[in-house]
């Protein structure tokens, strides 16, 4: 009979955990899309120098206000070399997004192939003094109409 209950309460209890997760997915939801541009005034491929400009949109899914504190960016181009960015805020800002509302800024990157990818993270302190992290996927930066 003890092993029962306590066979029940396990259960419970992870049934609680399951449900406390997927409550805090929802409360702590930050969505990131991205739009790129291959900038081609700027670029000089006989120079290895190629710019790009992506467009990046901060949507605040979940409950909870929450304030963009920290980037973190891997930046790969198509010889393997990686540049690591951290800093505070982007574009010399740290939003503060209300649950429904979004975030949008432009900034670029330059790298000495006419391929790349960069991920990363933004950092986000929630009104209720929780951190979490809202990962950036993968996203490829290319010159259009070129063969990789």
């Amino acid at each position: 009979m003890r092993l029962s209950g306590l066979s029940a309460l396990l259960s419970t209890s992870l049934s609680d955990l399951r449900k406390l997760r997927i409550m805090s997915a929802e409360k702590y939801a930050i969505q990131v899309s991205v739009e790129t541009q291959y900038i081609e005034a700027q670029s000089d491929p006989a120079a290895s120098r190629f710019v790009f400009a992506y467009t990046i949109t901060i949507a605040n899914l979940g409950a909870v206000t929450a304030q963009l504190v920290n980037r973190h960016w891997l930046i790969t181009d198509s010889n393997g070399h990686v540049q690591e960015v951290r800093g505070a805020g982007v574009v010399g800002e740290q939003p503060v997004l209300e649950p429904g509302t979004q975030f949008q800024y432009t900034s670029g990157a330059v790298l000495e192939t006419p391929f790349g990818s960069m991920q990363g993270s933004y950092e986000m302190v929630a009104a209720d003094g929780v951190k979490f992290d809202a990962p950036i996927a993968a996203f490829r930066l290319a010159v259009p109409n070129m063969l990789h």
